[in-house]
């Protein structure tokens, strides 16, 4: 278990094996969140998080509805042409 200590500034060092495990590289911007018991440090996200309903409707797609079988097919060729 890693331990640190809150200095007399209020600043905590995250000890190195937890940022580099989580990829948390000098000037990481983190979200701090208050769990009642103790906080969360989250990175920031560069975009505001959102729902699928806020932004689906920028999707418009005039044409024939894709089936399942259709965009299976997409992926599989996209991958195919990636890697030849």
């Amino acid at each position: 278990m890693n331990t640190t200590r809150l200095s007399s500034k209020g600043q905590v060092i995250i000890p190195k094996p937890l940022r580099t495990a989580h990829h948390w590289e000098t000037g990481q911007e983190l979200v701090v969140v208050d769990m009642g018991d103790g906080i969360l440090l989250k990175p920031k996200t560069p975009f505001e998080e959102t729902a699928l309903s806020d932004v689906a409707s920028c999707l418009n797609y005039a044409g024939k509805p894709k089936t399942v079988d259709d965009m299976n097919a997409a992926i599989k060729q996209g991958i195919k042409d990636q890697y030849q």
